[in-house]
């Protein structure tokens, strides 16, 4: 469904990570392999002990047997319960340091990014990694993995102990394992793969139903509902057929194991029983041996259980882990820092992945401190040139450059110093007005911050919440429209005083009054800074200093606004329709 998906992480990927996740905390995770050793231990006497009473009791040893080493049996009880439950304590909390390291990485990965990345991938399947997949991971480390751990050396201990007891009973019992081995190996060979697709069909789900809810209006205008509830119809029948086949691969592997475990212990029973008959095996080894593998039964259906969420956690695991295969923006070249400020662009080209060309060799200089609009026909290329102005993405061919640098090589700190993009997509944070705008400029105070609404025209409204710039927004708080939240994503452009700023229409969504008083406060306060504007209102041309006109991809006309109009062009038939004139025809 996406073009681009978001790639995956290869097995080795995945056990590398999850060994240096180990490697943060190995303390307490060696503490954690300690105490369940030690209550694995406490556990096997009690089917011993057992043995030991049965076989000293037909012996002749009387009462005080049991009076004697039952006590033992209680106490070893409550040790391993102890122990237990210390292991598991230190389990969780190793599980949720563990998930915070999880968490803070996979954000630090998905904020470095390169936009363009995430717009081909898909903020469905960002969000679904973000969301569903990290919690899957964060619940085995702080659960499956820790129980896994446990239920392993339990299930080591106690088949060491059924050999031990009895070698004959005990190869025979664990002889009758062999099926869950096999179900095992079948299961184990098939799960990744289909949880990796129930994954990805998942992110599909989570894709489509965000771009519709996201353009409804725009699918209302064009009465495009029967076609998005086909495609989300569509996508919803492949998330159903991936979770059906998981579904069935679970239906084949656990009946098959809860039936294995029934038929060690009626082995050990038939074969016990009738080798104590002969005399060659006392009672009290066929019960202790009969016990344990009843005793095994709990910690390996455990263990088998949290294999079986491993696969699914695992193939969660390998979509969270796989964005450090993605490109990042922090990798971009090592380049020189830009000597001046003025930005060049030189025969550039630039095509979408599976689609035609949308600029086609487009020359264009812009000199630090000028005001240029851009305008021209939807679709004629002003949003493409605009990104790649921003360094969003990289010319197919050509180059743009600022101060002779490449504007796509820089890092993103020095490409911010540069140039900011702003564009019709906007958002509000949960949290205060003053925390909504702090993310520009950590350090600005309640001056700066007022400053900035005023400049954008926010400050009226802001001033009337009832706890002013300490309202809360979002969500439970002040629910901001439209135009609010553009003017405070305006306000942090104003705190964070680039140097270039490029407005991709971003006074849109504000009527004509505020949008024209909001574009000329900024270049008020962006005095001998770049702007660059692609134009949505032409007065926006007719107040920069010289206006770019964009038409199937190609610059057409370059001028200031009388110049423009004076030569009768494709700007002038735009300024005449745009005022409602009609164009003179001869008498």
């Amino acid at each position: 469904m996406n073009g681009e998906r978001l790639p995956l992480a290869e097995p080795s990927d995945v056990r590398r990570a999850a060994a240096e996740l180990v490697r943060a905390d190995g303390r307490a995770f060696a503490g954690v392999l300690a105490l369940n050793g030690l209550a694995a231990v406490a556990g096997l006497a009690g089917p011993w002990l057992l043995g030991r009473i049965i076989d000293e009791v037909r012996g002749g040893g009387g009462v005080a047997v049991v009076d004697r080493l039952a006590p033992v049996i209680l106490l070893c009880a409550v040790t391993q319960l102890l122990l237990s439950r210390w292991a598991r304590y230190v389990g969780h909390r190793f599980g949720e340091r563990t998930l915070a390291r999880v968490r803070e990485r996979f954000v630090d990965r998905a904020l470095a990014l390169p936009s363009s990345v995430v717009e081909r991938a898909g903020t469905g399947d960002l969000t679904a990694r973000g969301t569903a997949d990290v919690t899957a991971v964060g619940t085995t480390l702080r659960d499956a993995g820790p129980a896994l751990l446990v239920n392993a050396v339990q299930s080591l201990f106690v088949m060491v102990a059924v050999l031990v007891v009895d070698p004959l009973l005990g190869v025979l019992g664990l002889l009758g394992l062999t099926p869950i081995w096999l179900v095992l190996r079948w299961y184990l060979r098939r799960a990744r793969d289909a949880y990796l697709a129930e994954g990805a069909a998942n992110s599909d789900v989570a894709e489509i139903v965000a771009a519709t809810a996201s353009g409804a209006r725009t699918v209302e205008a064009f009465r495009l509902q029967e076609r998005r509830i086909r495609a989300s119809r569509d996508a919803l029948d492949t998330s159903r057929r991936t979770r059906f086949h998981t579904l069935f691969l679970r239906t084949v592997f656990f009946p098959v194991v809860e039936v294995s475990y029934i038929v060690p212990v009626a082995g050990v029973l038939l074969l016990g029983g009738w080798l104590h008959h002969e005399g060659t095996v006392s009672l009290g080894a066929v019960v202790a041996t009969s016990l344990y593998l009843l005793q095994l039964s709990g910690p390996l259906d455990e263990v088998l259980m949290r294999l079986e969420q491993l696969q699914s956690s695992g193939a969660s695991f390998a979509r969270v882990e796989g964005l450090a295969r993605a490109p990042r923006t922090a990798e971009r070249g090592d380049s020189p820092d830009p000597a001046g400020d003025r930005i060049d662009v030189t025969g550039v080209r630039y095509a979408y992945e599976g689609g035609g060309e949308v600029l086609r060799g487009v020359d264009l200089t812009v000199t630090p401190g000028e005001r240029l609009a851009m305008v021209g026909p939807s679709g004629a290329g002003k949003t493409t040139l605009s990104r790649l102005l921003a360094g969003v993405d990289a010319p197919t061919a050509g180059s743009v450059t600022v101060g002779g640098v490449p504007v796509s090589g820089l890092d993103p700190e020095r490409l911010r110093r540069q140039v900011v993009l702003v564009t019709q997509e906007h958002h509000v944070f949960l949290g205060s007005v003053r925390d909504n705008l702090r993310i520009a400029e950590p350090a600005a105070g309640d001056e700066q911050l007022w400053a900035a609404l005023a400049v954008v025209g926010a400050e009226a409204w802001v001033r009337e919440l009832p706890e002013g710039l300490d309202t809360e927004l979002g969500e439970g708080g002040h629910a901001t429209d439209g135009p609010q939240a553009q003017q405070l994503a305006l306000a942090r452009v104003v705190l964070a005083d680039p140097h270039t700023l490029i407005l991709d229409e971003a006074t849109a969504l504000l009527d004509p009054a505020t949008a024209r008083h909001t574009e000329r406060a900024l270049a008020a306060v962006l005095e001998g800074r770049t702007v660059i504007a692609v134009a949505h209102r032409l007065h926006t041309a007719h107040d920069a200093d010289r206006v770019a006109v964009m038409e199937d991809g190609r610059l057409t006309e370059l001028g200031a606004h009388d110049e423009l109009v004076a030569a009768d062009g494709a700007y002038a038939a735009l300024w005449r329709s745009w005022h409602g004139d009609r164009p003179a025809t001869a008498p």
